[in-house]
């Protein structure tokens, strides 16, 4: 029976709309024009080249030598790399890493507050296991969103490990004091969160929005889907990797 659910962070509880939008107008006022549209795409190739770098035995953003302010620094200099300019001031990335360590630039998934809601009226428990760096807390705080998961907010930063390394989700489980089969986990990256959570032995749904590559195209019937799991008959609760749609 599952008795906890957990989450993944960007891309399954929230959207970043304006990511291209905000690192254009911020290097404008330091002298680099990129286009909004350039920006969010060069942003993402920046992404999956340091992912591919990164080892999950170790969080990226407090692995280097100047913390996580210094990573993001490395990201914008490889950004601006592949724009052929010099590398930003310092400023830059300060502005950067301050804007989005509030709400702002953040827009929740319209569905998740009700989703969340009624999970928590039936009392199931709920956790975030994310790689993020020491900013998610706030961020979540501000979003109102931090209230559904108590101190089961579990992020690499803080763990020393990423997802998929099964001890970030060993964790969020002994936070929320479950058996990895009574718990599942939701998150759109199919290596980190379905695969990472299935090592553990939790049950996983893999969320690809818009699309119907995964399991599920949105949250909306999530707490269906656990309501209907938890009154099954008792000879069909029975410990499962994935969870049958």
């Amino acid at each position: 029976m599952i008795e906890a659910v957990t989450f993944d962070v960007t891309g399954t509880l929230f959207a970043i709309p304006r990511l291209g939008e905000i690192y254009s107008a911020v290097l404008a006022r330091h002298g680099v024009r990129v286009h909004p549209h350039d920006a969010r795409r060069l942003i993402g190739v920046v992404w999956q080249e340091l992912d591919c770098l990164a080892d999950p035995s170790q969080d990226r953003f407090t692995a280097h030598p100047e913390g996580e302010r210094g990573w993001w620094m490395r990201f914008l200099e490889r950004f601006c790399e592949h724009l052929g300019v010099p590398p930003p001031s310092r400023f830059v990335a300060a502005e950067l890493y301050h804007r989005f360590g509030t709400a702002e630039p953040y827009e929740i998934f319209p569905e998740v507050p009700q989703v969340l809601d009624a999970l928590a009226r039936h009392e199931v428990r709920m956790g975030v296991v994310s790689n993020w760096d020491h900013r998610l807390p706030g961020v979540l705080e501000q979003l109102d969103l931090a209230r559904f998961f108590g101190d089961a907010i579990v992020y690499s930063a803080a763990a020393g490990v990423e997802k998929p390394d099964p001890r970030i989700f060993g964790e969020v489980l002994a936070k929320l004091g479950v058996a990895p089969e009574a718990a599942l986990h939701v998150g759109d990256r199919r290596l980190d969160d379905v695969e990472g959570a299935m090592a553990v032995g939790m049950r996983t749904l893999h969320l690809t929005r818009g699309s119907a590559a995964g399991d599920l195209r949105d949250l909306s019937g999530l707490p269906g889907l656990v309501a209907s799991e938890r009154a099954g008959p008792p000879g069909r609760r029975r410990p499962r990797p994935v969870l049958d749609l």
